[in-house]
């Protein structure tokens, strides 16, 4: 049971970019009639999402946010020890996009960086890595970027993912301090639910090919994607939710010692209106306490919990305690509970 605590380490700033290019769900209709796409859009509650341009890529969502939270915070990039760069949608095979954004960033070549590949669950996982890291006191600042461009992971002729992901990048800033008290985590996997979202060809197992790339129709409905595209079995990922959750939740805040009453935000990966609405009714939390940007953004991936915190809590964290919740691709499932003290949130960067 990977239940994890840390000392007096905390995440002192974030800063968060999204593409500036808006897609409007309504409107994204050159494959399925209007009537249908109104149908799959009020049923995800996804209404806009961002896509990147052509040649922009996750790290570079994650650089404007760097250096956004750089600029705003007047940090000196050599007392940078630590980058972590957390996508499944990197620049390269190789080498690894964190080396890339550790000299672009003009940070020092004492900086420990590495990559992660995880999924929705993946910024609390992140975050444990960073905390893990930085418990020794030897490590002076840490920086963990996110980024994901799910746009180009997904066909846009399949209804079941078509209307769903979008793109972003956040940068948080992790730093000793006794204010930040302790943290808790919970970080849980289960590789037999592998096909539940899952990209079959174009890694090392089944390598690319034009047979791999070629689209055909999948299903009865008529949807179209290659083996390249990106696919979810929906009905199955939200038994997987059902069943683990909830209890995982459950599980952190028994850990922790804490009640809901006690958690100021629920943030939840914001996989779709209709499983985010499940897990509020089922926890029975107040509305409020659960801050949402599925209908702006889509799903993000990895990148949603971070985003929504900077999209939808700034300026409304002084000594808060929040509880973070990912799940997904992999399947993993992550909770954390966390102090937040005097968190400086930038402006969205659009780019």
């Amino acid at each position: 049971m990977a239940l994890l605590t840390f000392d007096n380490l905390g995440i002192s700033a974030l800063a968060a970019a999204v593409p500036a290019n808006t897609i409007k769900n309504y409107e994204y209709t050159m494959y399925f009639p209007p009537e249908e796409v109104k149908e799959v859009v009020e049923k995800i509650g996804v209404y806009e999402r961002r896509f990147a341009l052509p040649g922009v890529t996750a790290s570079d969502l994650c650089y404007a946010a760097a250096e956004k939270l750089i600029a705003d915070n007047q940090i000196n990039p050599h007392e940078i020890d630590l980058l972590i760069f957390l996508s499944q949608t990197p620049d390269y095979r190789m080498p690894a996009t964190s080396l890339i954004l550790q000299h672009r960033l003009g940070l020092g070549k004492h900086v420990l960086a590495f990559d992660i590949n995880m999924g929705c669950s993946g910024f609390i996982y992140g975050l444990s890595v960073v905390y893990g890291l930085m418990q020794s006191g030897m490590i002076r600042k840490g920086l963990l970027l996110d980024g994901e461009t799910r746009s180009r992971v997904y066909s846009p002729k399949d209804r079941k993912t078509a209307f769903l992901f979008g793109d972003g990048g956040v940068a948080a800033l992790i730093e000793h301090h006794p204010k930040y008290g302790k943290s808790y985590f919970s970080l849980n996997s289960d590789g037999s639910k592998e096909n539940l979202i899952k990209i079959d060809a174009g890694g090392y197992r089944i390598p690319s090919s034009p047979e791999t790339l070629k689209e055909k129709v999948v299903d009865e409905y008529g949807n179209i994607r290659s083996d390249e595209h990106g696919y979810m079995n929906g009905s199955e990922v939200f038994n997987f939710l059902i069943s683990e959750i909830p209890p995982d939740i459950k599980k952190t805040m028994q850990f922790a010692k804490v009640s809901p009453e006690e958690i100021d935000f629920f943030v939840f990966h914001q996989a779709n209106n209709f499983m985010n609405s499940y897990l509020v009714k089922k926890l029975k939390l107040p509305a409020e306490k659960v801050p949402s940007t599925i209908h702006k953004f889509g799903n993000t991936s990895s990148v949603s919990i971070p985003l929504t915190i900077a999209s939808e809590l700034k300026g409304k964290l002084d000594k808060k305690k929040l509880l973070l919740s990912g799940f997904g691709v992999g399947m993993t499932w992550a909770t954390a509970i966390i102090n937040v003290r005097d968190m400086f949130i930038s402006d969205l960067v659009e780019i």
